[in-house]
């Protein structure tokens, strides 16, 4: 007589420990792509040197454009930080490693979560990096504990968004070159907002499109709450923009990646 014996059930993980795992997978991968990590911070770091110093003269001669500029350079400095996760997320999906994960007892969707939430442990450590070379520039902002905690939600919830939309994008594209050309593009909007220029100086044609486009609010909230500018309605919009961008792109991502993985 042959005594089948069964192996006892796996016992389901705590809820987080997936996430967990691949946060800190992404974070380890982070390491050891120090040229990436150091890109996301010196460029903005340059760009924000290059406005002052040769430009800031002409536009603003009394000498405080660092005031004006800094709130676009740290969204600057968030994207450029937040694009490497649509090359991440589109060199895993091509690899075929998402597969593998999809066939474990786990939820596979976790990957995409590693991505996003290491991203954004690295995007604010990179926007702090920024701040403090501009604070020695002569960067002087003059919010308070509240404002300031207030302008780091803001900041984390506009890397969550548009990191959830890279995700997305690599997901998409499914190849890491792909991404980085998609991912790319919408780099170009804090250029075509209020960061670096107010809007009134502005040709008509590009006026309107800088002055309703999403970046825009948040860069004149983060000014409102920074330097005690009148931000206006920006607020509304920001957290109306930031709202939907969030909810379209995790929508986007869950949808590439169901299509990606045969669940339909």
């Amino acid at each position: 007589m042959t005594v089948l014996s069964t192996a006892p059930p796996a016992r389901p993980l705590r809820l987080g420990t997936e996430e967990a795992v691949f946060i800190g997978r992404s974070l380890r991968h982070s390491t050891r792509n120090v040229e990436s990590l150091l890109m996301a911070v010196l460029l903005p770091v340059l760009l924000m040197l290059l406005f002052v110093y040769v430009f800031g003269g002409a536009l603003d001669p009394g000498g405080g454009y660092v005031d004006y500029v800094v709130p676009g350079i740290i969204l600057l400095c968030a994207g450029y930080g937040a694009a490497s996760t649509a090359v991440d997320v589109a060199g895993d999906a091509a690899s075929g490693i998402m597969d593998r994960f999809r066939t474990l007892p786990m939820r596979s969707w976790a990957v995409v979560t590693g991505h996003v939430v290491a991203s954004l442990l690295r995007n604010l450590l990179a926007t702090g990096i920024v701040v403090g070379v501009a604070v020695l520039v002569g960067f002087r902002p003059t919010a308070n504990a509240a404002e300031w905690l207030v302008a780091v939600l803001v900041v984390a919830v506009y890397v969550l968004a548009i990191t959830y939309l890279f995700a997305a994008i690599g997901l998409a594209t499914g190849s890491p070159e792909a991404a980085t050309g998609y991912g790319f593009v919408l780099l170009f909007l804090p250029y075509l907002s209020t960061a670096f220029v107010g809007a009134d100086s502005l040709p008509t044609w590009l006026r309107g499109f800088a002055e309703h486009q999403p970046i825009t609010p948040v860069i004149e909230t983060l000014r409102g709450l920074l330097m005690g500018a009148n931000a206006g309605s920006a607020p509304v919009l920001a957290a109306a923009w930031l709202a939907g961008i969030l909810l379209g792109a995790v929508l986007w991502a869950a949808v590439q990646f169901r299509r990606r993985a045969g669940r339909r």
